[in-house]
């Protein structure tokens, strides 16, 4: 009979072992988690992980040679540097981009009206008491506060 040691090392290399291999992409299947894949790479795959584990390796070690044997693309989560920056960026880069273009699309709609209209009166003689008349009409209401983002 096992002693209790024995049952939590086995219980903590079980729990590692799970924990890496929902991390794992499994090379023939490619959609699925080497935990969640049936195939026959992944269940060796899955000894392989468990066998590193009892022979002392860390986590990273054991990535590391999983990445060196099959490639980066056997990870689900790509590692930063020039090649994969596209990628992580991309997310930030469009939604910055939709921001934008939401942000001056706002402007031109509250500064459109006030502009049209004051080229229609431009052509007209106006007396000075006119004019200003026709300007604190058509100049456009200060904004309150700083909630710049609360305005509709």
């Amino acid at each position: 009979m096992a002693s209790d040691e024995e049952v939590k090392k086995g219980q903590i290399v079980e729990a590692r072992a799970r924990n890496i291999s929902h991390n794992v992409r499994c090379t023939e299947c490619g959609s699925q988690s080497i935990e969640d894949s049936q195939a026959d790479v992944a269940i060796l795959l899955r000894k392989l992980i468990r066998d590193e584990i009892r022979a002392g390796k860390s986590d990273k070690e054991i990535y590391k040679k999983l990445e060196e044997d099959f490639g980066e693309t056997v990870l689900y989560a790509p590692h930063f540097d020039l090649q994969t920056a596209a990628l992580w960026l991309s997310p930030v880069i469009v939604a910055g981009a939709a921001a934008g273009v939401w942000a001056y699309q706002r402007h031109r709609q509250k500064t459109n009206v006030h502009i049209l209209a004051l080229n229609l009166v431009r052509g007209v003689p106006l007396t000075p008491k006119e004019k200003q008349t026709m300007l604190e009409l058509l100049t456009p209401p200060p904004t309150p506060g700083n909630k710049w983002w609360w305005r509709q």
